[in-house]
């Protein structure tokens, strides 16, 4: 029988990405966007449109279309990037961030709690922009503040969840070349999405709540 996916922000980037790549590996693949690209549509996957995961009604929408589902690995990949300089914040960007960052994130693996295999792995794509560490160059407000936020909850799910029998995965990808970043970066969203499944493949109990960049390095918190 084979494996149950749900990937969040699926549309594009990385996440459609994953989408092909589980595919190919014979995963049921449930890919979930605001809306459908017509490279998602082609993957032949089964599409949840219509899903903004930092609202109500798209949990809800969620949670009605995976009813009876059993998911063995919950990936949460939406995001977004916008930019604050000190001296010029914009709040509802840094409020914006937060909800689909952080909280939607978190909200949606509770949705899906009870759709949760015994041994299933969640991912939570987030970023070394939000390791306090590794923060040399300031600025991006929200967007550190909520992958930091983000990364806490990953801690906190990998506690809560492991007496379930579920790991979790606080993975950075990389500096991937997306749309979001305007596509430059050191690795396309296909090898982010490979390089970010054998670190999923090597989840477990004992390394649950580990802050991993895609190319296997411990990242400092």
């Amino acid at each position: 029988m084979s494996k149950t996916v749900v990937i969040t922000g699926a549309s594009r980037g990385i996440g459609l990405s994953f989408a092909a790549l589980y595919k190919s590996k014979g995963y049921k693949v449930f890919a979930t966007c605001r809306t459908c690209s017509p490279e998602l549509k082609q993957l032949g996957v089964e599409v949840i449109d219509a899903v903004d995961v930092a609202k109500n009604d798209g949990l809800e929408k969620l949670k009605t279309a995976l009813k009876g589902i059993k998911i063995d690995l919950l990936i949460n990949n939406a995001g977004i990037l916008r930019n604050e300089i000190l001296g010029n914040l914009n709040i509802e960007t840094i409020r914006d961030q937060f909800e689909t960052n952080a909280l939607a994130p978190l909200l949606v693996t509770e949705t899906l709690l009870d759709n949760l295999a015994d041994s299933a792995k969640v991912a939570l794509i987030t970023s070394r922009m939000g390791s306090i560490t590794d923060n040399t160059s300031g600025g991006r407000y929200g967007y550190r503040m909520s992958k930091a936020a983000l990364n806490i909850a990953g801690m906190s799910l990998a506690r809560d969840l492991q007496p379930r029998g579920v790991a979790v995965a606080i993975l950075h990808p990389g500096l991937v070349g997306t749309e979001m970043i305007g596509g430059v970066g050191d690795i396309t969203p296909d090898q982010a999405a490979e390089r970010l499944s054998l670190r999923i493949e090597e989840l477990n109990l004992e390394n649950t709540g580990t802050f991993w960049h895609s190319n296997g390095e411990v990242l400092p918190w």
